[in-house]
């Protein structure tokens, strides 16, 4: 009986033992929160990123105007005008048949109806003959309906809305005597 409780009082080894097994235990939980925490703060990073990036694509203007804008009078008021547009610096494709165009002047504001408006591929390069790519330009004419009387001296505005990227503005003022072609400052 006496070697029985001698075994029994040395437990040192059963502590350390369970000690491990804790410390495992600790190490186990850490690894699977930390496991959690990483792949949760992935998947905002993931959510952010596409954020920024949507942010940024309506954002960017995706054309520009190139050279001059021209308008053609018959008599005292503007009938059409005339401008060439490119693709901005890093703007994507745009489809032409997509655009919606609206006038706005002190008086008027007119969005105007896909038979007001043409466009022309001036510069072709490969690719879809509606699709506005880098390297080629589309020249746009403008026809101003009968609810427009645009005379000379006055501001007006064309808007240009792509489906994606920012609104292109034309801010031009008619010179003070029309004639028949004319350059809009």
């Amino acid at each position: 009986m006496y070697g029985i409780r001698k075994f029994h009082k040395n437990e040192s080894g059963q502590t350390a033992l369970e000690t491990a097994i804790i410390l495992i235990a600790f190490v186990v939980v850490a690894s699977v929160f930390a496991f959690t925490i990483l792949s949760a703060g992935s998947a905002s990073t993931t959510r952010g990123e596409q954020a920024i990036y949507s942010g940024l694509e309506g954002v960017q203007s995706s054309m520009q105007t190139m050279g001059t804008v021209l308008a053609e009078a018959a008599g005292a008021t503007v009938d059409d005008i005339r401008f060439t547009v490119q693709l901005a610096a890093g703007g994507g494709p745009v489809n032409m048949n997509d655009l919606l165009i609206s006038y706005r002047d002190a008086a008027v504001i007119e969005n105007l109806a896909d038979a007001d408006w043409a466009f022309d591929l001036l510069s072709a390069e490969v690719g879809a003959a509606d699709l506005l790519e880098e390297g080629e330009r589309f020249e746009i004419t403008v026809t101003l309906p009968a609810s427009v009387t645009l005379a000379a001296n006055q501001s007006f505005t064309l808007e240009i809305k792509p489906p994606t990227g920012a609104v292109l503005q034309i801010n031009k003022t008619t010179p003070a005597a029309l004639s028949d072609v004319m350059e809009l400052r």
